[in-house]
């Protein structure tokens, strides 16, 4: 057991979304994420599950400084100090007895910028530099736009030099396949044929190939199937409430009105400028 958990990896996921305001409000959610991914680990002893929901508190105190999460002005430094401070106790007492490390993935990270994206990537990279440098283990993983570090003046800036840098594209069939083995090798289920149908539905875009496989894997532990056909429309209601929806509701009306324009048109490229003219059209 020793042995498997120094391997073991707690993956913790946030997404980005522009409605996050500040460091502050980013550390908040990304701490609760953390007692997210604990409580939902199950690689935790039952014991240690009350803890971790005491530890969601509402009020932390880092040395000196008494950070109130409810307050509405915060100091970028606080930001940093709640984080450092979240992350230094979960280390100790929840990660390390049950886990190798922790892996954060940060999905839309240009939608956090304080006061820059610039600067948001170089303090990202400070907080969890300083991290390894005491011997936690805790990794950062974050997408972003292909043009994230254009405004840095040279790529040996520091923000840049941390991370290694991969372009994400869709997957092939044949890397669907090697995706699907991973994940559904130990089941009964026809692989091939489940890979092509990822495909289908996904066109390999890797978000909505991790979204639907994790939903399926969450169906197939409920209750074991054959097909993954007929589960279709219960998954994509998942994403709809999880992707779509949340989507949506940080769009002007202008920006829907355009979507269900482009919704309606038989093109399959359009302008803004062409949409607006055949609405008015009608």
């Amino acid at each position: 057991m020793a042995a498997d958990s120094a391997f073991r990896m707690l993956p913790v996921t946030l997404s980005v979304s522009k409605d996050i305001s500040n460091y502050m409000r980013f550390a908040e959610m990304l701490c609760d994420r953390l007692a997210h991914a604990l409580l939902t680990s199950a690689s935790l002893a039952e014991r240690f599950r009350a803890e971790i929901e005491n530890w969601k508190l509402t009020r932390v105190s880092v040395g000196a400084l008494t950070v109130d999460r409810q307050s509405r002005r915060y100091f970028l430094s606080s930001g940093s100090a709640l984080l450092r401070h979240a992350l230094l106790e979960a280390w100790t007492h929840f990660i390390r007895p049950a886990y190798g490390g922790a892996i954060f993935f940060l999905d839309d990270l240009q939608n956090l910028a304080t006061p820059t994206v610039q600067d948001t990537s170089l303090i990202v990279r400070d907080q969890f530099q300083s991290l390894g440098v005491e011997g936690v283990n805790l990794s950062v993983c974050f997408s972003a736009r292909s043009d994230y570090f254009s405004g840095l003046r040279s790529f040996a800036e520091p923000a840049v030099r941390f991370y290694n840098k991969l372009t994400l594209q869709p997957f092939s069939l044949r890397e669907t396949t090697e995706y699907v083995c991973s994940v559904f090798g130990t089941t009964s289920l026809d692989l091939q044929r489940l890979a092509e149908w990822f495909h289908g539905k996904t066109l390999g875009h890797p978000y909505f190939l991790a979204f639907v496989s994790r939903e399926l894997w969450r169906l197939y532990r409920a209750q074991q199937f054959t097909d993954a056909t007929h589960l279709w429309p219960v998954i994509f209601h998942r994403l709809e409430e999880g992707k779509f929806n949340a989507d949506l509701e940080r769009l002007s009306e202008k920006e829907v009105a355009l979507l269900r324009a482009a919704a309606l048109t038989d093109q399959s490229e359009f302008k803004p400028a062409s949409s607006a003219s055949s609405k008015q059209a009608c």
